[in-house]
């Protein structure tokens, strides 16, 4: 019986993974996280009796704890909470599925408590990429991508690293999101709802606002910049409109191998699980006597410069690309909110760069408050 932590798992990405332990009879999940959904946690509750539960805002965790007093959960909540699900004794694996750099503690006392972290909070790595590759190693710990692209690479490289076979290129594919093809002066009048329209994946309204203005694909660089041990300039941005091949794999000798499927995150989700087993999905397959084409783009990095901003803050590093997810989870929320309009994002992360004061090599807390000043910069300006 594999044992499983997920945080995050009211979300997208943290409903999924519990439709891939309800398909399989052998994942027992021992400690859940969220934010504040808590009709949907008590569900999760009586279906897969978690030992702990953590929700984030505590007067919802004491809500909670009235809600399931009849089962046998313990209920906490906070940043401590948060740590404490993370490293759930029994636990052997961690999806780290929350939303933003609340998961950058936690996923470090879940590898500092020995356990396999299943990845999807990308901004972990962005920001502190340098202090969990090294660690991970320290600690001989598994990190293992969940993110479709991320996922895509790793798969790509199975049977390679073993031989020593060096990545030469990543080619990180992109659909391009709904707004593929338009200029500044069309997405002036974008709407919330026009941007919450992805063409091929369902997704929280985060990651399909980042998706539509390509920093989604930026962070996204800058993960696998850590993740793959490369350079910024060795992952090449390919648009994929289709969203069938997630990403490639170029090699030394000039060979290129590619993860192809239908868009479906159960899949990258269930092998991170499984890791190195393949099993059974239910689900759509890829017909290939169908598929006429696939089609490739160079992406527009000056009508999408979210895309060129990431390129920018991964090359000069340090509390740069802090900076840049800061500012976008800021600019993203007032959006959401109506406060702001759609260019206003990315005109929020060029100032915010601007503004900022880098430095190297940061320690957590350092990380930390290079957010707190970005929040603090974006709220007195906007």
């Amino acid at each position: 019986m594999k044992k499983i932590a997920v945080l995050g798992s009211t979300g997208s990405i943290g409903t999924q993974t519990l439709e891939v332990v309800r398909n399989n009879g052998d994942i027992q999940v021992t400690a859940l996280a969220a934010g504040r959904n808590i009709k949907v946690l008590e569900q999760q509750i009586r279906e897969f009796s978690p030992k702990l539960v953590c929700v984030w805002e505590e007067d919802k965790a004491k809500e909670l704890r009235q809600m399931v007093a009849d089962c046998d959960v313990a209920v906490v909540s906070g940043m401590d909470g948060l740590i404490q699900a993370a490293t759930e004794p029994s636990a052997e694996i961690v999806v780290t599925a929350v939303v933003g750099m609340i998961g950058i503690r936690p996923t470090i006392a879940a590898m500092e408590a020995g356990k396999d972290i299943a990845l999807a909070n990308k901004e972990t790595l962005v920001t502190a990429g340098h202090i969990i590759m090294p660690l991970a190693k320290e600690k001989g710990v598994r990190i293992l991508p969940v993110d479709s692209e991320h996922s895509a690479i790793f798969q790509c490289q199975n049977g390679e690293r073993e031989h020593g076979n060096r990545i030469h290129k990543i080619l990180l594919t992109a659909s391009g999101g709904p707004f593929r093809g338009w200029t500044r002066e069309q997405m002036a009048k974008v709407k919330v709802e026009d941007a919450l329209k992805h063409p091929n994946w369902a997704m929280g309204q985060k990651i399909t606002i980042d998706s539509s203005t390509m920093v989604n694909k930026g962070l996204e660089v800058m993960e696998a910049k850590w993740l793959f041990d490369t350079e910024m300039d060795q992952v090449q941005v390919v648009v994929q409109p289709q969203s069938i091949i997630h990403s490639m794999v170029e090699f030394e000798d000039g060979a290129v191998i590619a993860q192809l499927g239908t868009p479906d995150m159960k899949l990258p989700i269930q092998y991170a699980l499984y890791y190195p087993e393949r099993r059974f999905l239910p689900g759509d397959r890829l017909d290939f006597w169908s598929l006429q084409d696939i089609r490739f783009e160079k992406p527009d990095m000056e009508n999408f410069r979210g895309l060129k901003l990431a390129y920018q803050a991964g090359r000069a590093g340090g509390t740069m690309p802090t900076v840049f997810n800061a500012a976008n989870e800021k600019a993203v929320s007032k959006f959401l909110k109506r406060e702001i309009s759609y260019l206003t994002i990315i005109d929020m992360i060029e100032a915010s760069m601007e503004a900022h004061r880098k430095v190297e090599h940061p320690t957590v807390e350092q990380i930390l408050e290079a957010e707190k000043e970005t929040y603090e910069l974006i709220e007195s300006r906007w």
